[in-house]
C-alpha cells in the first residue's frame, strides 16, 4: 500500500534528505518523488510504499508533521486510499 506525502515551505538545504531519512528509518520506501523550487519556495510530492512500516501509520504521520514543524515546513502524509477517494467524489 502507498501513501502520498507533500512538503511545502521556504527552500533550505537538506529538505529532501531529512524527509527521505525519516522514511528510511521507518522502512517506508520512496517509490516516486517530484520537487520544484519556485522563487524561494520548495514544493515536493512523494509516493511512498508503507507495507513494511515499523510503526503504526498514524504515528508515522505524526512524526512527519513534527519534522515539518522542526524544519518550518508543511508536511502532509495521507494514505493512498483516502487520497484516491477524495479525488473521485
Amino acid at each position: 500500500m502507498n501513501a502520498i506525502l507533500s512538503v511545502v515551505g521556504k527552500d533550505t538545504v537538506g529538505i529532501l534528505a531529512s524527509v527521505a531519512t525519516l522514511c528510511s528509518e521507518h522502512k517506508a520506501n520512496v517509490n516516486d518523488v517530484t520537487q520544484t523550487i519556485i522563487d524561494d519556495y520548495f514544493a515536493m510530492f512523494m509516493i511512498i510504499n508503507i507495507d513494511e512500516l515499523d510503526i503504526e501509520f498514524t504515528k508515522f504521520v505524526d512524526e512527519m508533521v513534527a519534522l515539518g514543524k522542526e524544519k518550518r515546513l508543511e508536511i502532509h502524509c495521507m494514505h493512498e486510499d483516502i487520497f484516491n477517494l477524495m479525488h473521485n467524489i
